[in-house]
């Protein structure tokens, strides 16, 4: 009954939510990959843009507001699943919207998907969200900055230093609302983003999460305690 409530009591926000990236994704993303392609960027590079508006603006603002308007962890979860299922098919379909998608990689697949689980799963050891919120700002917020840095510089995907600095610099002060342990977070964050392996969208997220749940549980000392 009373996740039952809690739904009921989410569901307005999750709708003007889910709306408010839509509209991140189908507007704001695509002027910024049309006025990338005007200032003479490749397109490769307009769509990185486009990507990292919604990064920021959808990701970003949506991860900040849970532990202000969500009381559980079903509608979070279903927004992402939505987004999710929304992106992937066209890779199926090969009919991309080109403003965000790329034809060599299904990164915004694996962005909203992480973010969903990684909320999700959070919750449960911490129902007021700030626990999931940390890694998935460094996920939208901190590789978001990383990549309009590296696509400012080298007009193409990169991993240059430059990049990683940003990351750092808006991570380090995110994480540090959970203290010593939010810091390290956001510093292996950072680290495993930079790794070329597994797509960072994956690996920022699960990096940090797992190093805020061992500190959860064996330095909890060296931890903010703003989730009970």
């Amino acid at each position: 009954m009373l996740i039952k409530a809690a739904v009921i009591h989410d569901a307005p926000y999750a709708a003007v939510l889910l709306l408010w990236v839509i509209f991140v994704s189908f507007y704001l993303a695509k002027k910024a990959y049309e006025a990338a392609i005007r200032r003479g960027y490749p397109e490769r590079s307009g769509t990185y843009f486009g990507r990292k508006v919604i990064h920021i603006l959808g990701g970003g603002v949506v991860a900040v507001l849970l532990p202000f308007v969500f009381k559980e962890p079903i509608l979070p979860l279903l927004m992402a699943i939505i987004l999710t299922i929304a992106v992937y098919i066209p890779h199926r379909t090969g009919k991309l919207y080109h403003w965000f998608q790329d034809p060599e990689n299904m990164y915004e697949v694996h962005f909203t998907l992480a973010w969903g689980i990684i909320a999700f799963i959070l919750w449960f050891m911490d129902p007021t969200y700030w626990l999931a919120t940390v890694p998935l700002l460094y996920m939208s917020w901190g590789d978001g900055v990383t990549g309009i840095i590296r696509n400012l510089r080298y007009r193409r995907r990169v991993k240059g230093w430059e990049g990683s600095l940003a990351m750092l610099m808006v991570s380090i002060p995110i994480g540090a609302v959970l203290g010593y342990v939010g810091v390290l977070s956001a510093v292996l964050a950072t680290l495993s983003e930079k790794q070329p392996v597994i797509d960072d969208n994956i690996a920022i997220p699960l990096v940090a999460a797992i190093t805020l749940i061992l500190g959860h549980f064996f330095a909890p000392g060296l931890m903010v305690s703003l989730y009970g």
